[in-house]
């Protein structure tokens, strides 16, 4: 009998769809589709990292068309249909890594539990980081101005690339604006919740590794007052760590606020959103791949590093000393942003379609 091992729709120990939609046995099988090549991504977290890592799979789409990718990652909900297999990082699928022999490998992550993976699985070509001594190392030359960035700041600081570009070249392929890909899965949790022209959204969180980077809480109550009119509403964006801080901006300022949801729910809100003003949050990635327009208040990374396709702006404290990486100071330089500044550029990119350098 012939079976059809190197088939897309193979399963090897269940029947494939064709079989059950049609009854189709291998020989003669029209929906046959063999894979050419095998190729592993490994990014595993955090979610805007793994947001802002899909503009490759366009590339590889392009370069490897007949190829099946898989993707090791600890947040499968934000991996595409782009994707073929998707893992994540358990005994039973690292296992199964370790026993499937690979064309490409592309480890993105310079965590030691990715770069052991990309030691020890099987692939003829290893791009990006694996483990050497112990320690994160760059597989080959490409990697390498990457690998210096994560561990010296002043090198960091003067990279005029976009994380795009980056692992673009990391990879050995040319970044050409490749867009972010992300799919909404629940359209209908916030249906009927635009009932004015425009809907922004506030995202007031930053996570609590760099506090420096937080906007104080009067400047966000500020903003939404003023941003509030009879075309414009404006809704507070969050996870469970800014919950209480919402309440308190929604109920001195009378924005909206709904609450915490689920990744799929909070991935359609934002999309219900037709501008997001946000720090250096997965928010901010997830409005990009929605072509949102965005506000990115920034002060403690590169600004060269995010890739804003032509949606919006970054806004800085003038200081001399951004891209500082630093995860406490007393400056608090995140203050002297205004919000009479965002409400201008506000106006602007509602008023018209503008296009904003990155």
């Amino acid at each position: 009998m012939i079976i059809h091992t190197d088939c897309k729709f193979f399963k090897g120990d269940i029947p494939c769809k064709p079989h059950k939609d049609t009854g189709a046995h291998c020989e003669g099988c029209t929906h046959y589709n063999p894979i050419k090549e095998k190729i592993l991504i490994i990014k595993l977290g955090a979610i805007g990292d793994v947001i802002r890592t899909t503009p490759l799979l366009k590339k590889l789409g392009e370069v490897y068309p007949e190829a099946e990718i898989s993707w090791l990652t600890n947040y499968p909900e934000v991996i595409t249909a782009h994707v073929d297999r998707i893992y994540t990082f358990t005994l039973k699928d690292t296992l199964t890594l370790l026993a499937t022999p690979f064309d490409f490998l592309y480890n993105l992550d310079k965590d030691t539990e990715a770069c052991s993976l990309a030691s020890l699985i099987q692939a003829k070509v290893k791009k990006g980081f694996f483990l050497k001594d112990g320690k994160c190392s760059p597989i080959d030359a490409a990697a390498y101005q990457k690998w210096l960035t994560g561990l010296f700041d002043d090198i960091s600081r003067i990279n005029t690339k976009s994380y795009p570009e980056e692992i673009f070249e990391v990879c050995g392929f040319d970044y050409n604006k490749e867009e972010y890909i992300l799919e909404v899965s629940d359209v209908d949790s916030f249906k009927g919740l635009k009932t004015k022209d425009h809907l922004i959204g506030l995202n007031t969180g930053c996570g609590n590794r760099w506090n420096t980077r937080v906007w104080p809480e009067e400047h966000w109550i500020e903003l939404a007052k003023q941003l509030a009119s009879d075309s414009t509403h404006v809704i507070l964006l969050g996870g469970p760590a800014e919950d209480e801080k919402n309440k308190k901006i929604a109920q001195a300022s009378g924005s909206l606020y709904r609450g915490h949801f689920s990744l799929k729910q909070f991935v359609s809100l934002i999309g219900q959103c037709d501008l997001v003003v946000t720090g250096v949050t997965m928010a901010l990635h997830i409005a990009l791949a929605l072509k949102r327009k965005v506000i990115l208040l920034n002060n403690i990374f590169n600004r060269n590093e995010f890739e804003l396709y032509n949606l919006g702006c970054i806004v800085e404290p003038q200081v001399d000393c951004l891209g500082c990486y630093k995860t406490a100071c007393e400056k608090d330089c995140m203050n002297l942003i205004k919000p009479s500044q965002i409400i201008e550029i506000c106006n602007n990119l509602l008023s018209k379609d503008k296009e904003w350098p990155r």
